[in-house]
């Protein structure tokens, strides 16, 4: 009897050890609706297409905000028109604002935006890393209009995660700089 409780102690303790399985890597798969653009119509001197995933917000003084609800995700527009050759002193500011987020950012990249033809001319900063913002622009006509943008997420900052939204949300931006024009 002594022996059949040894072998069974025996049995128990082999058959405790944890069996090491290898896990493979994954990543969560986020994928959005190919974007559908329409013109945004307002009193306001500008215009540009938006995204049909993005709801519009108009507040007071032509400023907007484009709200993603499915990303948690807002781009705020804020218009200020040229007076008294502030154009320097917006300029400036816009690209101070975008500056500011060095601190937490890995990379700042730029891309001017040109179209002579509509007169629209601006900068578009990719801003990479855990920063409260991804991305920011201006456009202005350099003599009557300047415009603003920022995008935001109602989360944390953590760019792994939020990389597939922001490179979605890049693109609606680039789309908007590439479709704004100025109404007289």
């Amino acid at each position: 009897m002594r022996t059949v409780l040894i072998l069974v102690a025996l049995i128990c303790f082999a058959s405790c050890k944890d069996e090491v399985i290898v896990k493979p890597s994954a990543m969560i798969r986020l994928e959005y609706p190919a974007p559908v653009y329409k013109e945004i119509s307002t009193d306001c001197p500008y215009a540009f297409e938006k995204n049909s995933q993005a709801v519009l917000q108009k507040k007071k003084n032509c400023w907007m905000n484009l709200e993603y609800p499915n990303m948690k995700a807002t781009v705020y527009l804020t218009y200020q028109q040229i007076r008294n050759n502030n154009l320097d002193s917006l300029l400036r500011d816009a690209q101070k604002l975008t500056y500011d987020h060095t601190i937490k950012a890995e990379t700042i990249l730029e891309q001017p935006r040109v179209d002579s033809v509509n007169r629209v001319f601006g900068m578009f900063y990719m801003i990479n890393g855990d920063a409260a913002t991804q991305s920011q622009f201006y456009v202005t006509d350099s003599l009557d209009h300047f415009i603003t943008g920022s995008l935001y997420f109602e989360s944390k900052p953590n760019f792994d995660s939020l990389y597939p939204a922001v490179i979605y949300l890049r693109e609606d931006i680039r789309h908007i700089m590439e479709t704004i024009h100025w109404r007289d």
